[in-house]
């Protein structure tokens, strides 16, 4: 992971420079990102897997770690993208997926989890055991979570010796609430300390130290905090740089470490720069860009309905709402409303629970019979720039062919240009 290690260099040396991590398992989320990549000339991009996503049991996507591997290159193939500019990560490492279970069996999985990753060739590795077991105490002490980090991150580092490859690169600590946005209304977040942020970084080098992984820890790049961002159902909490000025500093006399900020969808092109800036170095988005998806989805609904008509139509929406309400499973614990509010939150919801429901048999199909009316029949740039007119700029300047799916991923490029534009540094920026 020589490319991380240098940007984190470039950005302690004072160039306000960073990285955004997508984290998605849709195949048209990741053909955006790797597109995007290709076309503003990345030298790398950043993809990640949850430990809910891909998992050796198969997680929500039925992929393991091998799995999702080869189906982020077999898409990086087809887009043109070189495989080596391609860092695949882990997010939130653990035993979070199986919390249900006492300490010692989940730990015993999370051990699985990690060797699994790491051997499939993910790099960047987010160790993540602050979630209680069934016989833990809530919340854990620091020092339990510390510890259980290290028992991963020694597994990571004698899979990697074994299987060869880059040395990985690693990332401590979590943000609060949980990951993914909260399933409740938000009040205002409290921003992580610095003393609490300083005491994670030191509890996890003095077990380091204790179980002799001394020599990863040059490689542990990021501590992931609480910067007060956020988003619940309806409302984002933006960022404010002033109430998080203490925070930005904390890590000034650590050499290595920049903070990574989780849960920054729908944050503001300007409050994405000043999180670089403030050298929350590394952005993570996933609601962010599959709200960007449903939204393209939803407007090529209503394209195909008035450019095919009613009759000939896919009825997409329409069917995917239906197969949500009559599955809940994926949204019954978050969404509370009845009535037109629910209808309303199982579409528009920020968390973006519909996400869940894409690979649903009859959902792909409808999707199938949308894209095809609209390959057979293209819709006029009228409509294109009526339902998606970041498409349809695509399609003017960019001489984008409007095929159904090229326009949803040209919606979701406008999402992932905002973050690629905070992580550049300007020639101007001085550091402070």
């Amino acid at each position: 992971m020589k490319a991380m290690l240098d940007l984190v260099a470039r950005h302690k040396a004072g160039e306000a420079c960073g990285i955004y991590s997508v984290c998605s398992a849709h195949p048209l989320v990741i053909e955006a990102t790797l597109a995007h990549a290709l076309a503003t000339g990345a030298g790398v991009v950043l993809i990640e897997a949850t430990c809910n996503q891909v998992n050796q049991d198969g997680g929500y996507t039925g992929m393991t770690p091998n799995d999702f591997r080869d189906f982020v290159h077999a898409i990086a193939d087809r887009v043109g993208l070189p495989r080596e500019r391609i860092l695949l990560g882990g997010d939130h490492l653990g035993p979070n997926p199986w919390t249900s279970l006492s300490a010692d069996e989940a730990m015993a999985k999370a051990d699985v989890l990690i060797e699994q990753y790491v051997a499939a060739g993910f790099r960047k590795i987010h160790a993540d055991c602050s979630m209680s077991c069934a016989d833990d105490p809530t919340p854990l002490p620091e020092e339990t979570i510390a510890r259980r980090a290290a028992r991963l991150i020694g597994i990571a580092e004698a899979t990697q010796a074994r299987v060869g490859g880059e040395p990985c690169v690693y990332v401590i600590g979590t943000e609060v609430p949980v990951p993914g946005g909260a399933a409740e209304d938000l009040p205002e977040l409290e921003v992580t300390t610095p003393s609490a942020a300083r005491d994670t970084i030191e509890a996890h080098r003095t077990i380091f130290a204790e179980e002799g992984l001394s020599a990863a820890w040059p490689r542990v790049i990021a501590a992931v905090v609480q910067p007060g961002v956020e988003f619940d159902h309806h409302k984002v909490i933006d960022y404010d740089r002033a109430k998080a000025v203490a925070l930005s500093h904390a890590l000034d006399d650590q050499p290595s470490l920049v903070f990574e900020a989780h849960s920054t969808d729908y944050q503001t092109p300007k409050a994405l720069k000043a999180l670089v800036e403030d050298h929350f170095a590394i952005l993570k988005v996933g609601p962010g860009v599959t709200f960007a998806l449903r939204e393209a989805f939803w407007a090529l609904d209503a394209i195909e309905r008035e450019w095919i008509g009613e009759d000939r139509a896919s009825r997409f929406r329409h069917i995917a709402i239906e197969r949500m309400r009559a599955d809940p499973r994926n949204w019954g614990k978050y969404y509370h409303a009845t009535g037109a509010a629910l209808r309303f939150d199982l579409q528009y919801s920020l968390s973006d629970r519909i996400r869940y429901y894409w690979p649903d048999p009859e959902i792909t199909a409808a999707q199938e019979a949308m894209f095809a009316n609209l390959a057979d029949n293209p819709p006029p740039l009228a409509l294109i720039s009526q339902y998606l007119p970041d498409a349809y700029a695509a399609v003017r300047n960019a001489a984008l062919t409007p095929s159904p799916a090229n326009l949803v991923i040209a919606h979701i490029g406008a999402i992932l240009e905002s973050y690629r534009a905070a992580c550049v540094a300007q020639p101007e920026y001085a550091y402070a």
